[in-house]
């Protein structure tokens, strides 16, 4: 499927990540993890604000949320802060419990209840030892383990099913998720992908990318950023292909919906350890876009504090 994807953001990022609408400042936000910034965008003006992560939190952000009250909760390299305003000083939430040597915050996002949960990457990836967190009184309560690099993290309309990937099995995974008591059971596979062939390169063909970010629209389709596959995918519930929509960057990372009827589709992407050849035939690589999509997307979380 052709797609007239539109430029949010030509200012590329090394690995952007972590999009999503603030409705009440009609911004979009997003991180650049190995870029240590944080930035938003008003999208109608076209101006984009960021804050570089400064002393003693010189680290990297995996992910964001937006705070009901004002500010932003911020997953950093080793533990979970809020900070009151944009740029303003950061009050730690939680420690990680991880090696910060060898492991950081990664994708995450809030569930329907306010509650802030993040996943980890480990980065050597000769290990499942990433893990998906929940912030619950203070502490980073595991919720599910058995992966390399987490991601993908969404629920579904009815909040009775969660989504996480495992980026490096190319996976898909599934729970059922019982929202009040915040407890997940009966994992499936939601959706495997093929490995990359081997020897493959990029801009050969015969590899369609592995799972990044994830966003559910209100129809209950989960749409997942293909990293090095150069394209979005839109699941129907059932984990039917419902869309396929080329990217012109080979590394999108993650979607969200935005605007003010959440019929925008953002998407962000990365540059970070790319070939040259194809930076210089994909220059948006590491750049924010946009594309007008039919069916609406579920509005952004609040962390509830």
């Amino acid at each position: 499927m052709s797609a007239a994807w539109q430029v949010v953001s030509a200012a590329p990022c090394e690995v952007g990540e972590s999009p999503f609408w603030h409705p009440h400042e009609q911004l979009l936000y997003w991180v650049d993890i190995h870029g240590k910034t944080i930035h938003r965008c008003n999208v109608f003006m076209g101006s984009v604000e960021s804050w570089a992560m400064a002393a003693p939190h010189a680290l990297e952000p995996g992910c964001i949320a937006p705070v009901a009250g004002g500010g932003l909760v911020i997953a950093l390299r080793d533990g979970v802060y809020r900070a009151k305003s944009w740029g303003g000083a950061l009050e730690r939430l939680a420690t990680a419990g991880h090696d910060s040597a060898t492991t950081r915050f990664n994708d995450g996002k809030c569930d329907p209840h306010g509650r802030f949960w993040a996943s980890t990457i480990y980065e050597p990836r000769d290990a499942r030892q990433a893990a998906l967190y929940c912030l619950q009184g203070g502490l980073l309560v595991r919720m599910a383990s058995d992966a390399t690099v987490g991601n993908g993290l969404a629920w579904s309309v009815d909040s009775r099913t969660l989504y996480w990937s495992d980026t490096t099995a190319h996976v898909i995974r599934a729970w059922g998720w019982d929202a009040a008591g915040n407890v997940l059971s009966a994992p499936r596979v939601f959706m495997q992908f093929p490995f990359k062939p081997s020897g493959w390169q990029p801009g050969q063909p015969g590899y369609g990318g592995r799972p990044d970010g994830a966003a559910v629209d209100s129809q209950g389709n989960y749409w997942v950023a293909m990293f090095e596959g150069a394209r979005v995918l839109k699941l129907s519930p059932a984990g039917e292909l419902l869309a396929e929509i080329v990217t012109p960057m080979m590394c999108p990372t993650m979607v969200c919906f935005g605007g003010d009827d959440l019929q925008t589709l953002y998407l962000t992407s990365a540059r970070h350890g790319r070939p040259a050849a194809e930076l210089q035939a994909m220059p948006l690589s590491g750049a924010v876009l946009s594309l007008r999509v039919d069916v609406p997307g579920l509005p952004v979380n609040f962390f509830a504090g």
